[in-house]
């Protein structure tokens, strides 16, 4: 999951990107309301269908302000889920934040692996399913553990490999181009390989089979829909 945190506290921004990219989270940092609305504002950006997966949104930020970031991406209808995490602990502040268009509220100080819960939460919401995990025959991935099983085996992989494998399994029959994924897998100031996305998709393929992940000739890769892998 790639996601946008907004904050202006240094201390904060930086600890919350460490510990969510331990969590296996791609993670992009800006510090303002401007440069928070521009980023989630991207129609270009790390989603196929431009912006990010989430937006971690503080409301007292110089230049523009939390909540009004909040409303201008609404009224662009960028729909990206975005979770208010803020000091702002009054009634007031979270009725006008939720209003505003926000999918969820964390007051600060708070639990990391609560954090963690609540965007797992979203992401479900936001890819329209219930359940917990992700499935794909009898591939399944746990977001929440980041464990992968086949046929209830487990199969270790490494943060990259799951994220690319989680990001294909959510949109089978879906076309990336190999700049979208590398875009799934690197944030701003991560240094990326030539081959990488080529390499991880070869050891997704030595683990899981090699008819898992189809290469597109100059297009991309796609998991395919399940009923067409079905028919070949």
């Amino acid at each position: 999951m790639r996601v946008l945190l907004v904050e202006d506290d240094a201390m904060i921004g930086e600890s919350v990107k460490l510990a969510l990219r331990q969590e296996g989270f791609t993670v992009d940092w800006v510090t303002d309301g401007d440069a928070g609305l521009d980023a989630a504002s991207d129609q270009h950006g790390p989603r196929a269908d431009g912006g990010y997966d989430l937006v971690l949104l503080d409301l007292g930020l110089p230049r523009r302000s939390g909540l009004d970031v909040l409303k201008a991406l609404r009224a662009r209808n960028v729909r990206t889920p975005v979770l208010i995490v803020t000091a702002r602990d009054a009634v007031a502040d979270r009725v006008a934040g939720l209003n505003a268009g926000a999918d969820d509220y964390v007051i600060k100080p708070f639990d990391l692996q609560e954090l963690v819960a609540r965007m797992h939460a979203m992401a479900r919401r936001a890819e329209g399913r219930a359940e917990p995990e992700l499935r794909y025959g009898d591939i399944v991935l746990n977001p929440a553990t980041r464990e992968a099983t086949q046929a209830g085996t487990p199969v270790r992989l490494s943060a990259r490999e799951y994220a690319l494998l989680s990001a294909l399994m959510a949109r089978p029959g879906k076309v990336w181009s190999v700049p979208q994924l590398q875009e799934r897998l690197y944030g701003w100031d991560d240094e990326v390989g030539s081959n990488t996305v080529e390499v991880y998709i070869h050891a997704l393929r030595r683990k899981f089979g090699a008819a898992l992940i189809r290469n597109i000739r100059g297009v991309g890769y796609l998991m395919p829909q399940l009923e067409d892998k079905a028919a070949d």
